[in-house]
């Protein structure tokens, strides 16, 4: 009976040592529960600081847009009707509708740093004439006829198209190739819409 009473003695002790093991296992995961709730309550905090953010970008771009150089418009146009079409879907994660406007933002600003050469149909008088679309960056918009001469400037105060001084063509010419890759980097000089004050 000695030998039994200690054996069981020392069992119990045994599961004791073990039962506080546990007892110390379980603590920790109902703290790491604990934080891992915190957590989620924050991440449907920023989700919903982020979701407001997101329409207002969306409709921030819009309106840069809308008020930029016309060039390229269809395009930007149609890039921000998508992320609006995009925000109202739930097919799309939260994550990646965000890395989309993003990106969007990204192209925006890489057109400030561009120069491209587009052919398309400028109106004048109620006239459609074929001519080159000189993008200088967001710092002026230029329209060279194809045969090289007449051009005008784009006024963002009109909304309209100034002719430009045929003192101006060689230089546009050149701008223009240089732009298609037919010439050397070189400078050339055009006028430039005045810097206005900021408000």
């Amino acid at each position: 009976m000695l030998f039994e009473y200690g054996s069981v003695a020392d069992e119990r002790e045994s599961l004791k040592s073990y039962n506080d093991y546990v007892a110390g296992l379980v603590a920790d995961q109902e703290a790491t529960m604990k934080s891992i709730q915190n957590d989620i309550n924050g991440v449907d905090a920023l989700r919903q600081g982020v979701v407001p953010l997101m329409f207002k970008m969306v409709d921030a771009l819009e309106q840069f847009v809308a008020l930029d150089l016309p060039f390229n418009t269809e395009t930007r146009v149609e890039r921000v009707e998508n992320l609006k079409n995009l925000l109202n879907s739930a097919e799309v994660t939260l994550a990646e509708k965000y890395r989309l406007i993003l990106d969007a933002y990204s192209i925006e600003r890489e057109y400030g740093s561009f120069v491209a050469v587009k052919t398309g149909q400028l109106e004048l008088n109620g006239k459609e004439v074929l001519v080159d679309f000189f993008n200088l960056g967001r710092v002026a918009l230029y329209a060279q006829s194809l045969d090289g001469k007449s051009a005008w400037m784009y006024n963002d105060e009109t909304k309209g198209w100034d002719p430009l001084d045929d003192s101006y063509l060689r230089e546009l010419t050149k701008g223009i190739r240089i732009a298609r890759k037919q010439g050397a980097p070189d400078l050339f000089s055009l006028p430039i819409p005045a810097a206005e004050a900021a408000q």
